[in-house]
């Protein structure tokens, strides 16, 4: 028996020191990475990283909940022409004919008040909404602006109606899942998916009209205009609107209205029953539209400010020409159409905070907004203001709008710093009035415009095609 003992302790001994002496010599050391914490600062590729696994987006909720909130829009228009050669030769107007628009709108309260786009509504002699449970109500138009193309329509029901809560499209991300709802094709409630591609997007830097979107990759096609755009919370972030397409249907560009501009544009209607536009009172550009090595600037990005409006924002604030505007209350400023969506999101006397570059010297300027008193006529070349206290002064308190630029259509005329005091003898003693005037165009087979300068003369000039 002690002999069967010695010989199973000599088995083991050896086993043992052949197992030690093939970890020492023959298998490899293991590698250790240490961390100050205690944890790795590799990501194993075998695991998800936080936010990126599909399956931890879910559109199924926000998906839900929006298609209730989207509505169909239809818009009747009557119109009237030639249907025989007799009404086309003597021009008798012929017959008039109804015409329908479709559309999408979205539900932003529970008693019925409805946000589409002005286009989708425009002209409308009759507006009739269809609820996602296809019922049908007759809708009135409470306001419009052509300017940021938002309209609001207003239906009346005797339950309360699901209705989509705005979101901060401020704070949306480039590459954020979002969700467009609309009725395409007249087909109702179609949800599409996509991402976020850009943000202050102006399709037409070439002209002076706003434009400010949100761009998506998901699918828009005709009819979703005036629907929803929502994050995968369900908040309404942009109201679908354009799309860029050779075909007319999607090709992977759609734009939206962002809701901060949608929200503000309701509200003012429902409580002033127009827009309140604000101007900081600057002219510029974009740093990339500038030769900066000439005007000796090393930055590429922000709004240079050629120019400061009299009696402004901008003016009263101490801003002058030369600034390059970088960040407006904290947001990034890249370009125009980054500050004037943010802009059309304020009201008069909101006060903002603009982080400016002067000298290269970095500053911090609070800036008071006042009411947009001037006014680009893009059809006669002109910029105009409302007079001031000191305009009036200057011109005995005669009644206009003061030239403050023009094209150089007009150098010769010498215009600036005088008053247009009427267009087509239509009066121009404010801005609505020459938003008037000019609405008025097509009712006249000419255009002539009255002008007045500080020593009390008035000129008469006429426009020829």
């Amino acid at each position: 028996m002690k002999k069967i003992s010695s010989l199973f302790l000599l088995a083991l001994i050896s086993g043992a020191v052949t197992l030690g002496a093939y970890k020492l010599f023959f298998e490899p050391a293991p590698v250790v990475i240490n961390d100050t914490n205690g944890a790795s600062p590799f990501v194993n590729t075998s695991l998800p990283a936080p936010g990126w696994d599909a399956e931890d987006v879910d559109f199924t909720a926000a998906a839900e909940n929006t298609v209730h909130a989207v509505v169909h829009v239809k818009n009747v228009t009557i119109s009237r022409g030639p249907t025989s050669l007799f009404d086309f030769y003597y021009g008798s107007g012929g017959a008039q004919r109804a015409q329908v628009g479709t559309g999408s709108g979205v539900i932003i309260s529970p008693d019925g008040y409805i946000v589409t786009n002005n286009h989708v509504i425009a002209n409308a002699s009759e507006l009739q909404i269809t609820l996602n449970n296809n019922k049908t109500y007759n809708a009135e138009l409470i306001g419009a602006d052509s300017e940021t193309d938002i309209a609001l329509l207003k239906i009346d029901t005797e339950e309360d109606l699901p209705y989509l809560p705005f979101g901060d499209s401020d704070q949306t991300r480039l590459g954020e899942w979002v969700l467009a709802v609309g009725n395409p094709f007249n087909l109702t409630s179609t949800v599409t998916a996509g991402i976020i591609s850009a943000k202050a997007r102006d399709l037409d830097e070439t002209d002076s009209r706003f434009q400010s979107f949100i761009q998506t990759d998901a699918a828009v096609n005709p009819g979703n205009s005036g629907g929803a755009l929502v994050n995968i919370r369900g908040e309404l972030v942009g109201i679908n609107t354009a799309i860029t397409s050779q075909t007319g249907s999607y090709v992977g560009y759609s734009f939206a209205v962002p809701s901060n501009i949608a929200r503000k544009v309701v509200e003012d209607i429902m409580e002033f029953g127009d827009v309140q536009v604000v101007n900081i009172g600057i002219r510029g550009s974009d740093l990339k539209n500038l030769d900066t090595d000439q005007l000796g600037i090393e930055e590429t990005e922000g709004i240079y400010i050629a120019e400061i409006i009299e009696d402004s924002g901008a003016d009263n604030a101490g801003l002058k020409k030369g600034d390059i505007i970088k960040e407006i209350d904290g947001i990034k400023i890249s370009k125009f159409a980054d500050l004037t969506g943010y802009l059309r999101s304020k009201r008069p006397n909101d006060r903002i905070s603009l982080a400016i570059l002067r000298d290269r010297d970095r500053m911090e300027i609070p800036v008071t907004l006042l009411k947009n008193t001037s006014y680009d006529i893009r059809n006669l070349g002109l910029s105009v203001k409302e007079l001031s206290d000191k305009d009036r002064k200057d011109f005995r308190n005669a009644e206009g709008v003061k030239i403050i630029n023009s094209s150089p259509y007009w150098e010769e005329a010498d215009l600036e710093g005088k008053l247009l005091i009427a267009i087509n003898d239509m009066k121009t003693e404010s801005i609505d009035d020459v938003k008037s005037a000019m609405s008025n165009l097509n009712k006249y087979r000419s255009l002539s415009i009255l002008i007045l300068n500080q020593k009390g003369e008035r000129e008469r000039i006429y426009i020829k095609d």
